[in-house]
């Protein structure tokens, strides 16, 4: 069984009952399970300290937010990110943040110390906070702390992000370190938040060649988005080579989803859930960790997750979801509007979306461009 990280105290992380990053997602997700028969066994982490949040951020933003967390934004925030529509300030927010950096530095640890092949961290996956910037609802960036943890011990890691929405924090972080491959596939920044993630940012320094990015056209459906990550992925880690991936599972690529436009059904998550863990045996010893992300619609949200959950511990996908969870939670006040689907998998469909192969050939252009720069650095 491949072990999971989580803790109770996950949901303290809550800008509030209006705001789309919402710990409902795992409350929803985790009641799932138990539903299935299948509720976890899960590791509770402890907080990350701050000599830990400081190998990546910044002391003065870790200030503002130990200032902030007693529910007032203090007089700077803003300059930090902070008190913003994206990222609230909450009472707590300080312990909330670490109790999920420490959750992910933990997953990374258990495989580092052996324990463990691949670890799922059942939250975290926070990638836009910055070295001194919190940034589109990430306060600090967990992902990056934990593959600070890995490099600090010699490792190289390769961090793979699916998140609609490009993984730029980490990307920054990293840019000129060349132990660290970021790979992020997402929506093309020019139609969304937070209008990076080109081609031609490649890295900086020792750094120059260690960052790919394949952004994609807006109506992008399974075919197409198999395609890219096909086309690079595979290939860019057997140069790399890493010791252990880390894998951001945002589900907001999935078509349901209200804050972007790609059209990814369940049957491509599945299908990504199993390359990736194909990809860790071969290039990388078998070790990964897997994180959550974003997703803001909750009946797409918990039916990615669930199937990542599932396929990670090679447990058969049920067909229907239960009827007493599905009639519990459509009565929920928090999901007024929201149609909770009576099966985990999309049913099979493509999207009658105009183009649709010149949305594929400008994909499919961005891979060959990316791939072109990219190999003069490969060594």
């Amino acid at each position: 069984m491949v072990p999971v990280i989580h803790h109770p105290d996950y949901r303290a992380y809550c800008f509030g009952p209006d705001h789309p990053f919402s710990p409902l997602r795992q409350q929803l997700l985790w009641s799932l399970l138990d539903a299935l028969g299948q509720a976890p066994e899960a590791i509770e982490p402890a907080p990350a300290t701050r000599a830990d949040l400081e190998t990546v951020h910044h002391p003065d933003l870790i200030d503002r937010v130990e200032a902030a967390s007693s529910g007032t934004p203090p007089p700077d925030a803003e300059r930090f990110g902070l008190g913003t529509p994206d990222v609230p300030v909450f009472a707590g927010m300080d312990a909330a943040a670490r109790l999920l950096v420490g959750g992910t530095v933990h997953a990374v640890q258990h495989v580092l110390d052996g324990h463990a092949r691949q670890v799922l961290q059942l939250g975290g996956g926070l990638h836009h906070a910055r070295h001194r910037l919190a940034a589109g609802f990430c306060v600090y960036n967990d992902l990056s702390v934990a593959i600070r943890r890995a490099t600090s011990a010699g490792r190289r890691v390769a961090y793979i992000d699916i998140d609609v929405h490009h993984g730029d924090g980490v990307q920054w972080i990293h840019y000129e370190e060349d132990t660290v491959l970021t790979i992020s596939l997402h929506e093309a920044g020019q139609y969304l938040f937070p209008g990076t993630g080109h081609v031609h940012e490649l890295g900086r320094d020792f750094g120059t060649g260690f960052s790919f990015n394949v952004p994609l056209q807006p109506g992008t459906q399974d075919d197409s988005y198999r395609e890219a990550f096909e086309r690079v992925v595979p290939q860019a880690l057997d140069w790399f080579r890493p010791d252990l991936l880390v894998v951001q599972c945002g589900a907001d690529a999935h078509w349901q989803d209200p804050l972007a436009d790609l059209l990814l059904t369940t049957h491509t998550y599945a299908w990504l859930f199993r390359a990736l863990r194909a990809l860790a045996d071969e290039y990388a010893g078998g070790r990964a960790v897997f994180t959550l992300g974003g997703g803001y619609d909750p009946d797409a949200t918990v039916r990615v997750w669930a199937l990542l959950y599932l396929i990670l511990q090679d447990l058969e996908l049920p067909e229907a979801l239960p009827a007493a969870w599905l009639a519990e939670w459509q009565s929920h006040p928090a999901l007024q509007g929201v149609t909770l689907r009576e099966r985990l998998h999309d049913a099979p469909r493509r999207f009658a979306v105009h183009d649709a192969e010149a949305i594929a050939r400008q994909n499919r252009e961005v891979c060959r461009r990316l791939m072109e720069m990219a190999v003069r650095y490969w060594y």
